[in-house]
């Protein structure tokens, strides 16, 4: 008979160890080995098995099932996802503690009423929490079912009977396998679990959605595994003390990993946000120093998007650089340019830089923007009302080409700005139908002598 044993296993190199290690021989990383189930078969000779039936074919030969999809009642998530839920596919959604997670699955459990049965598994909450939660955002889906438990064999079992269409398990990191020693949210019990629910609703069709915590770096907690094992994986982002949420999808084998979706959270739950331009720049009332509208693309979707700059005559013998929203790396290298190719004095001179909203952005496209705004607040001077900057900025200070610029000109355009400023490389990719000025630069002295004249 198969006799189980335990191993572990280094999460990052793959080296086994009979016992647990602090720091792994092979590669030098810390903490990072897990416990993982083999079976132990007894010694005899292999049997033959028969190949007949699972001979490789062309795969030309192969015939192509059509793709099931159901809408989640969001447009914003269905675009994340590439159209909606695909039947028997298996999502990790993660994200910050109190951001939200909790709270959008449950409106989308209302939302696919009438599709078939909703298993809502907690190992957090009891049902009394989840009805007061449910209450508060006005579900009214008499198809949810709830099982408040953390043993999974128990929860596999009520899924094989139930056989329910959409599956809801908050969170991973409660439920435990009695087949593990290890405490429930272990490295080891978070892989194992997840592998046995992805066998049991995979093989049923059952759409999953499976709830993840981050850890303090900001990713899902568990092995790295666990994102490759799952169809689709989301993160909720936002700052805890602002009201705007993006969905980000980082992983999706059945659409685009680029779409983001916004919402904003209210006292009735999430409410999309269709339009996010419009809205992260509508309190840009007056147009002091240090201020502009910058363009970045988000998947397919345009965002326009206010930066905000203050530099201030350093008390310090170092001068401090603080980023909000923008990478902290990227701001001292801009910063540096503009030191060396414009011979701005930065060098005694703290400057905080802040992306109005809450929201993050690393796309190389706000660059110039970041450099008007940080010249504009030393100058003391504003940057003209009805502007929008865009552009990527190289060490030498040149101004290079970003993509997708006809659809960020025509957002600009929709939102009512009367210039808008481009990399010169893109400007001669334009045609001359547009309401507003568009006007091209090559390097960032070239631009803030237009901007600034």
């Amino acid at each position: 008979m198969a006799k189980n044993k335990t191993i572990f296993v280094c999460n990052e190199c793959g080296y086994e160890s009979a016992k647990w290690l602090g720091k792994c021989p092979a590669c030098g990383s810390w903490n990072s080995f897990f416990e993982q189930k083999v079976v132990e078969e007894k010694h005899g000779i292999a049997k033959s098995k028969d190949l007949k039936h699972n001979m490789p074919q062309k795969l030309n030969s192969y015939q192509g099932k059509e793709t099931i999809r159901t809408s989640t009642g969001f447009g914003e998530i269905d675009r994340v996802l590439g159209g909606g839920l695909v039947k028997g596919s298996l999502i990790l959604l993660g994200g910050e503690p109190g951001i939200g997670k909790s709270t959008l699955i449950l409106q989308i459990c209302d939302k696919v009423q009438g599709d078939g049965k909703v298993l809502y598994v907690s190992g957090e909450e009891s049902a009394e929490q989840i009805k007061m939660r449910a209450d508060r955002l006005g579900i009214k889906n008499d198809d949810i079912l709830f099982l408040g438990e953390t043993d999974i064999d128990i929860v596999n079992q009520a899924i094989i009977e139930l056989n329910p269409k959409l599956v809801i398990i908050d969170s991973i990191q409660t439920m435990y396998s009695d087949e593990l020693t290890a405490a429930a949210g272990s490295v080891s019990q978070v892989r194992e679990i997840t592998s046995q629910v992805m066998r049991v609703c995979k093989s049923r069709g059952i759409t999953t959605i499976i709830i993840g915590h981050v850890t303090k770096e900001g990713n899902i907690a568990g092995p790295r595994v666990l994102e490759h094992m799952v169809d689709t994986v989301l993160y909720l982002e936002g700052e805890r003390y602002f009201s705007y949420r993006i969905l980000r999808g980082v992983k999706n084998r059945f659409g685009s990993t680029n779409e983001i979706g916004m919402f904003e959270m209210k006292n009735e739950g999430m409410t999309e946000i269709t339009n996010p331009s419009d809205i992260l720049i509508s309190e840009r009332k007056d147009n002091p120093p240090g201020t502009c509208i910058v363009s970045s693309i988000e998947g397919t979707r345009p965002l326009m998007v206010e930066i905000q700059a203050l530099t201030t005559m350093s008390i310090y013998g170092i001068p401090k650089r603080t980023a909000n929203g923008f990478d902290y790396n990227r701001l001292a290298l801009l910063i540096a340019v503009l030191e060396k190719r414009i011979g701005l004095p930065l060098g005694n001179q703290d400057v905080y830089l802040n992306i109005a909203g809450g929201i993050k952005i690393n796309e190389p496209s706000i660059d110039l923007g970041i450099v008007a705004v940080v010249a504009s607040s030393y100058k003391n001077l504003p940057i003209p009302k009805g502007t929008v900057i865009m552009g990527e900025v190289g060490l030498t200070g040149e101004v290079r080409r970003i993509n997708m610029i006809e659809k960020r000109v025509k957002e600009a355009e929709k939102l009512g700005f009367k210039s808008c400023i481009i990399p010169e490389s893109n400007k001669k990719d334009l045609k001359d139908d547009y309401k507003l000025d568009i006007i091209g630069v090559s390097d960032i002295k070239e631009a803030i002598k237009k901007i600034f004249k």
